[in-house]
This record gives C-alpha cells, sequence and structure tokens, in this order.
C-alpha cells in the first residue's frame, strides 16, 4: 500500500478526521491559511502544491487555463480552460452552479431542510430572514458539497438577476460527511452569504447560499467589492445590481466549501441529482415542474 493511501485511510477515521478538522482552533486555523496560501515564494509554493495533491487526490490541474501558478491560492483558485464545462442548453433547465458531491436533496418539508440522517435544519435559521424563509415554503433544495481538489469558482445556473445579498459571519465548521452528522444546524452555524436570484423569463426564483468552512472561511462574489470573509466589517446587506447568463461567473471560495441552492417550488431536481453522485459545473440540476 503506498503513502498517499494510507494518508487517506487514516484521515477516513470519523473519530480522527472529526477531531483534526474541528477541534482546533478552527478561526486561527482558517486566518492563517488565508496567508499563507498566498506566499508566492517559489519553494513554499511548490510544496504547498505537492501536499495539496497529496492529501487531497488529483485536482485536474491539465484542464486549468494556465499552467503555472504563483502561489497555492492561485492554484486553488484557478480558472478553466473555454470549453472545459459544457452548459445544457435546454430551455427551462437550471444547471449545477459548481462541481460538487451531491448531498442531502429533495422537497423542503414547509420551511424545513436534512443536513443529514437525523439531523435538520430550517430556512428561518439558515437565510436570517423570515419573508425569504417563506419564499421556499414547501419548495426544493440540493446540498453541493466542493471538495479540496475541485475546481473552486460557482456560476450562474440560470439567466438572472442579483439586487442584493446578505453577508452572515460564523462559526468555520468542517463541511464534509462526518461533521454534518454530528453538529447541530451546522450551516446555520457557519460563516455564509445568501445570494437571491430572480430568473429571467420565469416566476420562480433561486437563492445560493455558499457556505464557509475551515480554511475556506472566504467567498468572493465577482460583483461585489471586497472580499466576505473574518475580517470583513461591512454591511450585513449589500445593495447590488448584476445580471448573468446561464454559466456566467459569478464567484468563488477560496479553497472549497458548500453551496445549498434552494428552489421555489415549481422546480424539482432532475433525474441525474443522486445523493452522494458528482455532479459537475454545466450539468442538469433543477427544471420546471411543468417539464417532469
Amino acid at each position: 500500500m503506498n503513502r498517499q493511501s494510507v494518508l487517506h485511510r487514516l484521515l477516513q477515521q470519523e473519530d480522527l478526521n472529526f477531531l483534526l478538522t474541528n477541534r482546533s482552533p478552527r478561526r486561527l486555523l482558517t486566518r492563517f491559511m488565508g496567508w499563507f496560501s498566498e506566499i508566492e515564494q517559489p519553494m513554499v509554493r511548490d510544496l504547498s502544491i505537492g501536499a495539496w495533491k497529496l492529501f487531497a487526490g488529483d485536482p485536474n490541474l491539465h484542464e486549468a487555463k494556465k499552467a503555472h501558478f504563483t502561489s497555492l491560492h492561485d492554484c486553488f483558485i484557478r480558472e478553466l480552460k473555454d470549453g472545459a464545462r459544457p452548459i445544457d442548453p435546454t430551455p427551462g433547465v437550471l444547471v449545477s452552479p459548481c462541481d460538487a458531491i451531491v448531498g442531502a436533496s429533495g422537497r423542503i418539508d414547509g420551511t424545513e431542510l436534512i443536513q443529514a440522517k437525523g439531523f435538520t435544519y430550517t430556512l428561518d435559521d439558515l437565510l436570517a430572514d423570515p419573508r425569504l424563509a417563506e419564499v421556499y415554503r414547501d419548495g426544493s433544495y440540493v446540498t453541493l458539497r466542493l471538495t479540496t481538489s475541485m475546481y473552486h469558482r460557482f456560476h450562474a445556473p440560470y439567466d438572472c438577476d442579483v439586487r442584493e445579498v446578505t453577508y452572515i459571519s460564523g462559526d468555520t465548521w468542517n463541511v464534509n460527511p462526518i461533521a454534518l452528522k454530528r453538529v447541530a444546524r451546522l450551516f446555520c452555524k457557519n460563516e455564509r452569504a445568501v445570494v437571491p436570484t430572480r430568473l429571467q423569463d420565469s416566476r420562480e426564483s433561486v437563492t445560493l447560499v455558499p457556505v464557509g468552512a475551515i480554511l475556506v472561511a472566504s467567498i468572493c462574489l465577482n460583483f461585489l467589492d471586497g472580499v466576505l470573509n473574518l475580517n470583513y466589517r461591512g454591511p450585513n446587506r449589500i445593495a447590488c445590481r448584476a445580471s448573468f447568463r446561464k454559466g456566467d461567473e459569478m464567484g468563488y471560495f477560496r479553497h472549497g466549501s458548500t453551496i445549498l441552492v434552494l428552489a421555489t417550488s415549481g422546480l424539482v431536481r432532475t433525474p441525474n441529482v443522486r445523493e452522494g453522485e458528482r455532479i459537475r459545473m454545466g450539468e442538469p440540476l433543477l427544471r420546471h415542474d411543468s417539464q417532469s
């Protein structure tokens, strides 16, 4: 058994994984990683990227737009070559905003969603906005988990407009399946951004909720000035005016985390969306119920 396989098996031990990634000083480690990842010294860069590949697996850097990176951070937030993620053109079909593994998904029970078996959370707690929570009552949701080695940028699921973003400061719990089974209401505790979108040519709406995590509490939205992270001291509600076509880039995580996709009741999951399966940005995620 090679060294990478041994390390991978050790990190799969749930108790050890949870201890290392959650019982450490999470906020301090997150701030440190934010600083360290941007060091542009060649030796630090090469050793960091090498260690990342060893622990996280193959990041498929052959898909990246450029072949050389100035830092670990530069590698994490890499752009892809044109055409690397075809966007499904079917009218009425919303696509996945990111590369991810599908977590819990389905119909929202009133305003209650499933985090993991035995754990639920509510729209009111997640969104911190009762009015917006009511919009998604009895709607649909999909949990999209980005692993460390994945492409970390996220895109518009449909032609849409964004007029406001709500930033909610919080903790930096790990958001992997091990933590989701142990920490109640985890998504409602972590740092996150609430990004409501108005779908063009449709009465339905979708809200994206990028959730930060340990080492990755940093969310960049291309249409806002500044970075939403542990150092952010700006307003909680941020007015903006941005329009996107399906597949346009909206922003990125510094490393990787989770995006919760909330949809109104007229939208349902497409058949390819199954828990535990991988999905790529641009592949079908939701469709209008009339198309089912």
